[in-house]
């Protein structure tokens, strides 16, 4: 009778959570604040660009999301990582879209949200 209540409980337990014990493994959504810089010169695209993007609820495996396309990022804290953009990517003057992007954490579904997308920011590209 007792295991019955006991898995009754988990399964009505709320999304990862500290009530969850099935969501140890799960990670935060990523937090983006601020990319710099936030404008570049098309004129003067160098080979790679560097960026450095702050926010929060970085972790090992987030990653930087350039226009839809992943590129090489370093993570230097839980608020800082710096992504290298290959001039490559930016075709002509505009804007472009940046996020960070968190795997999933958990391999099954337990009912724990686990990572995410960032909101997006832009590059301006003068």
């Amino acid at each position: 009778m007792r295991l019955g209540r006991l898995l009754t409980l988990l399964v009505l337990l709320p999304g990862c959570n500290s009530l969850n014990p099935l969501c140890g493994s799960a990670r935060p959504v990523p937090v983006l604040d601020s990319v710099s810089p936030a404008t570049i010169a098309f004129s003067q695209l160098p080979a790679t660009i560097s960026l450095i993007l702050t926010g929060s609820q970085f972790v090992s495996s987030s990653v930087v999301m350039f226009s839809g396309t992943t590129v090489p990022t370093t993570v230097n804290s839980k608020s800082q990582l710096t992504a290298t953009v290959p001039s490559s990517l930016i075709t002509a003057p505009g804007s472009y879209s940046i996020q960070v992007q968190t795997p999933a954490g958990n391999s099954a579904d337990f009912g724990c949200s686990s990572g995410g997308k960032s909101a997006t920011l832009k590059l301006a590209v003068t």
